[in-house]
């Protein structure tokens, strides 16, 4: 049990999850690395119908992904996503090409 902002929470509080690798793939896809150790595939292509993440359509966009403070980021941070929404929605490493 934990208490934050005077609210008690049941179990062991944790760790926010952060990346700390990144990699574009082909077919707008992402390899991920976690600050859990963790690596996984994100396939990205369901969000581009979203404006926020319509510009990463452009392969060239897409490929300049990079870090900021542990939180996936394109065009100068205009573009990002939580590190937890990719960390839920991604599939393991090894699973991801089957």
């Amino acid at each position: 049990m934990y208490i934050m902002d005077g609210i008690v929470y049941a179990g062991e509080k944790q760790a926010p999850v952060r990346v700390s690798g990144v990699r574009p793939l082909e077919g707008h896809r992402l390899w991920v690395r976690f600050s859990t150790g963790e690596a996984k595939i994100f396939d990205f292509t369901p969000l581009l119908k979203d404006p926020a993440f319509a510009p990463l359509e452009d392969p060239a966009v897409f490929r300049g992904v990079y870090i900021d403070y542990g939180v996936t980021v394109w065009n100068d941070g205009d573009i990002d996503i939580s590190p937890t929404y990719l960390y839920e929605h991604a599939a393991a490493e090894d699973t991801a090409s089957a």
